[in-house]
């Protein structure tokens, strides 16, 4: 149906001219294919958290279902980029995909306050970062225990600080609007502010914040990779992160 010969750009175009003209389910099935690799990679930024939401697959199956509703309701003529109106619609899939799934009992968030509350104590009492060893004993736990609080705390803030940023993009992207408002300047306006703010954001951390915020999200090091890197406990990284998270929800939250 399509030569060879035609590069990715021209195919991806022909088959949005032939889906918007036919309806046709193959070219839909075609588009689709073309953007399974997005899905992919934004499951990815859950990485971490599979074993407590389901499997990778069930994740990229959510992915997918979102995707193929991405490309039955994108007009291509009103000139904005598919990607970013699919990501929205595939990671908000993914969250609420993920929130379904109950997956931090009331006694892990108990145990999630008590660990910050002991951490801060052995630091006080000893003038160092307590080891996981020191905590997981103060706490009386065993290390495995630990290690699974420090992962659900993780998990909390991660998919806490997500689900705000889909919310303002969702409402601030000039894609993803009310019928009314989709050729007004005012979304474009908001879309950008939006991402100003998110820089801001992440101006107002302080040196260690920025560069676990950097490491983690830019360069996908795990925790216990951050850890090694920065000479620190994985649950002081841990600790940091949170930290960052949430001043930059919360700036988020007030804008």
């Amino acid at each position: 149906m399509y030569s060879a010969e035609v590069n990715e750009d021209d195919k991806l175009l022909r088959l949005w001219d032939c889906y918007k003209r036919n309806k046709s389910i193959e070219a839909r099935n075609e588009i689709v294919l073309q953007y399974t690799n997005l899905v992919r990679k934004i499951v990815l930024r859950f990485k971490g958290s599979y074993s407590n939401f389901g499997q990778l697959d069930d994740m990229v199956n959510q992915g997918i279902i979102a995707l193929i509703d991405a490309v039955e309701k994108f007009d291509p003529d009103m000139g904005n980029k598919f990607e970013t109106f699919a990501s929205l619609k595939i990671k908000g899939s993914i969250i609420d995909f993920m929130r379904k799934q109950d997956w931090v009992p009331r006694n892990q968030r108990n145990l999630s306050k008590e660990l910050d509350e002991i951490y801060n104590e052995l630091y006080a009492e000893r003038g160092y970062e307590p080891t996981k060893q020191e905590m997981a004993d103060k706490m009386g736990v065993t290390l495995t225990n630990l290690d699974k609080i420090l992962q659900q705390r993780h998990n909390s803030i991660i998919l806490s600080y997500e689900e705000a940023i889909n919310e303002k993009m969702m409402i601030a992207s000039p894609l993803i609007v009310n019928e009314s408002d989709k050729e007004t300047p005012e979304a474009g306006l908001l879309y950008d502010e939006l991402k100003e703010k998110l820089m801001e954001a992440i101006d107002q951390l302080n040196e260690k914040e920025r560069l676990v915020v950097s490491l983690y999200y830019y360069e996908n090091l795990k925790l216990k990779e951050i850890a090694e890197v920065m000479s620190i406990t994985e649950s002081r990284v841990s600790q940091i992160h949170s930290a960052a998270i949430i001043k930059m929800k919360n700036r988020l939250n007030n804008y």
